[in-house]
């Protein structure tokens, strides 16, 4: 056989290793849990199905019993006084927040509400993490802007980082989803 069609075959054998290996990685380490509940709200309040696997990927790493260090509870990490208020807009009479599917129904239609209010993924993104309050003051006082172009500005370490992540996390769901 021909050296350059022996060198051919290697390389193909190598590159489909490669992108096996890839894909391995990527279904290992971003799942898609609880697609057809995130597929149903996300149609539901309009909210891209892949930033919701990014905020349950951030937020729980996909762990129904989680609970923060700030009383934040369920895949996405919703805390009681925030449940209570979506609930009442929703009508939900019972919230259990370790329900997936009460949990994920708050949650997307929490973030629904942010992206109407803010015009701008990665603003709402950021006040899902620390608050309406928070972020409103930061445009208020010119620290962040409000088309987001310099969010690295964003003065809470923690909510610089969880942005980071939810957009590492939406950038491999989308090209998972494609």
């Amino acid at each position: 056989m021909n050296k350059k069609i022996i060198f051919l075959i290697i390389c193909i054998m190598i590159t489909a290793k490669i992108i096996n290996i890839e894909e391995i990685f990527i279904n290992r380490f971003y799942p898609i849990k609880y697609e057809s509940i995130v597929e149903k709200y996300s149609e539901e309040y309009n909210v891209d199905k892949n930033l919701v696997f990014a905020i349950i990927k951030a937020e729980s790493n996909f762990k129904n019993e989680s609970i923060s260090n700030k009383n934040a509870k369920g895949l996405m990490q919703i805390i009681d006084s925030t449940a209570n208020e979506l609930g009442q807009k929703l009508d939900i009479k019972e919230i259990d927040l370790f329900d997936e599917e009460t949990n994920i129904k708050l949650g997307i239609y929490y973030i629904s509400i942010l992206l109407k209010y803010y015009n701008n993924q990665f603003i709402a993104v950021s006040a899902y993490n620390a608050g309406i309050g928070n972020v409103d003051k930061w445009i208020e006082e010119g620290i962040i802007e409000e088309d987001g172009s310099n969010l690295e500005n964003i003065p809470f370490k923690e909510t610089e980082n969880y942005l980071r992540k939810v957009v590492r996390n939406y950038r491999i769901y989308q090209i998972k989803n494609k």
